[in-house]
Formats: C-alpha cells, sequence, structure tokens
C-alpha cells in the first residue's frame, strides 16, 4: 500500500501570516516537487471552533488560497480542494467515529488546552471532541503514506494511525497508517513576543502593502534590557532579530551582532534593515498575489477542479470500505 502520496489542509483564516509561510506554505513547496500533494482548505475544520460564526469562512478560503498560488502551490502539480465540496470526508468521518474509542478522543493533548484557552468560546461539542476522527479521515481517504507534521503534532498524527489500524483489523486491510513526514518549523515570533498569530493581533501579513509592514516591523518589541541607545544589546534578547534570521543576509546580520553588542547601532535602524530586507523579499509575491486578485474566478475554478480530482480518489477508496464494511 506503499505511495508517493502526501495529503495536508489548512484552515481558513483568512489572509495568512509570514507564521504560515515559514511554518506550512514554504514545505509545500518543496513537497510538491517530489511527492504528488493533495492540499485542501479545511473548512469543515473550521466548524469545530466557529460554528456560531460562519459568515466569514468562505471569503476566508479565498483569501487564502490566493496566498498558496502567489507563492507558487501549483494546481498543475498538486490538487488544490475544498474539504467540504468531497462528500466522501463527512462519510468516512461518520464511519471511523463508530469504531474510535472515546478514551482515545479525551486523551488528545490538545482538547483541554483548546479549552483552557479559548474561553470565549464553548467548546463542549460533539464536533469538537472528535475532530481528530475528521483529521484521520482527511488523511487515509487518500491512502497517504506520509503527513507533513512538527515534531509536536507527532502525537495527533499517532491518532490517525490507530484508527487505520483498528479498522484494518475489524474488517480487511484497506488504509496504509501514515508516516510522519517531519519538517522544520522555524519559530516565528510576532510583534508582541508571543507566537505570531491572527488572533493576538500581533502578525505581519504576507499580502499587505509595504508601508503597512514597515510600520508593524518598526513598532515590534526588541531588546527590553535596552534602556538608552548607548546601551550595549543583546540580539539573543530581541524579538524583532527573530525575524532577522528569516529575512537579513547572513553577513549583514554578523555585522548587526557586533554593531548592537557594542552600541553602535540602535534598535531603531536595526529595524530599519530588517524591514528593507523583508520588503525586498516579499515583493515579487505581492506583486504576484496582487496580479491573480484581479480574475474573480481563479480561486473558485482551482477548488473546483481539484475537488473533482480529489473526489475521484475519494470515491474508489469508499468503494473498498464499503466492501470491507460489507454495506
Amino acid at each position: 500500500m506503499s505511495n508517493n502520496r502526501i495529503v495536508s489542509g489548512m484552515r481558513p483564516t483568512g489572509k495568512l501570516h509570514l507564521g504560515h509561510y515559514h511554518g506550512v506554505l514554504s514545505n509545500w513547496l518543496e513537497l510538491q516537487k517530489n511527492f504528488q500533494c493533495f492540499f485542501f482548505a479545511a473548512d469543515w475544520h473550521s466548524l469545530t471552533t466557529e460554528y456560531a460564526n460562519t459568515d466569514g469562512i468562505k471569503e476566508s478560503i479565498r483569501e487564502m488560497v490566493l496566498d498558496w498560488l502567489a507563492f507558487g502551490i501549483d494546481p498543475e502539480q498538486s490538487v488544490i480542494f475544498e474539504q467540504s465540496q468531497v462528500p466522501q470526508h463527512a462519510e468516512l468521518n461518520l464511519i471511523l467515529g463508530m469504531i474510535t474509542p472515546v478514551s482515545w478522543l479525551e486523551r488528545n493533548p490538545t482538547y483541554k488546552e483548546m479549552q483552557e484557552n479559548l474561553t470565549t468560546k464553548d467548546l463542549s461539542t460533539f464536533g469538537f471532541l472528535g475532530y481528530p476522527v475528521l483529521m484521520a479521515s482527511d488523511i487515509i481517504l487518500y491512502k497517504a503514506a506520509r503527513v507533513p507534521v512538527g515534531q509536536d503534532q507527532v502525537p495527533h498524527l499517532e491518532i490517525t494511525r490507530e484508527i487505520a489500524r483498528r479498522f484494518n483489523h475489524l474488517y480487511q486491510p484497506v488504509f496504509p497508517e501514515p508516516a510522519a513526514l517531519l519538517t522544520e518549523t522555524p519559530k516565528v515570533l510576532g510583534l508582541d513576543g508571543r507566537k505570531m498569530s491572527k488572533s493576538y493581533n500581533n502578525a505581519i501579513f504576507l499580502s499587505e502593502d509595504a508601508d503597512t509592514t514597515r510600520k508593524k516591523v518598526l513598532s515590534m518589541v526588541t531588546d527590553t534590557q535596552r534602556i538608552y541607545k548607548k546601551d550595549p544589546g543583546e540580539p539573543d534578547r530581541c524579538v524583532a532579530f527573530n525575524l532577522h534570521s528569516l529575512y537579513v543576509p547572513q553577513e549583514k546580520r554578523d555585522e548587526i551582532v557586533v554593531a548592537c553588542r557594542s552600541a553602535q547601532l540602535g534598535c531603531v535602524d536595526c529595524k530599519k534593515i530588517l524591514a528593507d530586507c523583508m520588503v525586498e523579499t516579499l515583493a515579487p509575491f505581492r506583486a504576484k498575489r496582487e496580479e491573480l486578485a484581479a480574475d474573480e474566478g481563479l480561486v473558485d475554478n482551482v477548488l473546483a477542479e481539484g475537488s473533482k480530482k480529489a473526489e475521484v480518489v475519494a470515491r474508489e477508496t469508499m468503494n473498498e470500505v464499503r466492501a470491507a464494511l460489507k454495506v
């Protein structure tokens, strides 16, 4: 049952920020060169936490997929689709839900963590508890051999492997147990030093204009122990320097480290260097995105064609599942 297939999805939260690019998109770009990739907008997953506020999901999908396309996720190389437009995701989710022990779901490491952190939402729902089953359905529906994950996501993938194993044991072998394809994910800090997140209002968005990016960079927290420009600084304590490693060339970073520690370079001038490098790096993407956004039907067409391709594979799998279940 081995193959060269990869499945990965992203919840539609609107325009993407730097954390999305360095954490997911940059890996996708490399993966599509060597694997048969299925990349999907996980709109059913959005309902696990946003079931009471669905107005913006469709527009968020459009904005997110525009970012994918502008960065080079290619519908000619990869299958780009919308989860809810392939009904077999929901069908398999229902079937797997019948065989998944509740105890497996309750031990999910993010279940209680998200309930504690998202206190403004009622997450005491069947759908939220069971989202790992839906995640398993998304993956094994396409018989993915590998799933790109960071080290912290390996426990989530193990639930998928257990569910696939249980189905194969109860009925007959249908699903491969997908392996983790560990990916390097740089830690991207937001303007305030916390993890970059739209919900924290500390994000730099990939598609915003250059002036907005510069203003945000100049507002970033630096070395909080450096009170005056004449005081020596320490890049390792500087929030903004976290982004230097992603956008400023190594030779220039080496100069900045020396100048900062000897108080020859102030934080404002240092952040201006970062802003210039960031704007220059993102300029081609932003120009491409603006060009693609002018075609109002582009995203709908890409998703429609991708969903058709995905459904062909999904239907074949569900034929095997029904045969195994004898229903």
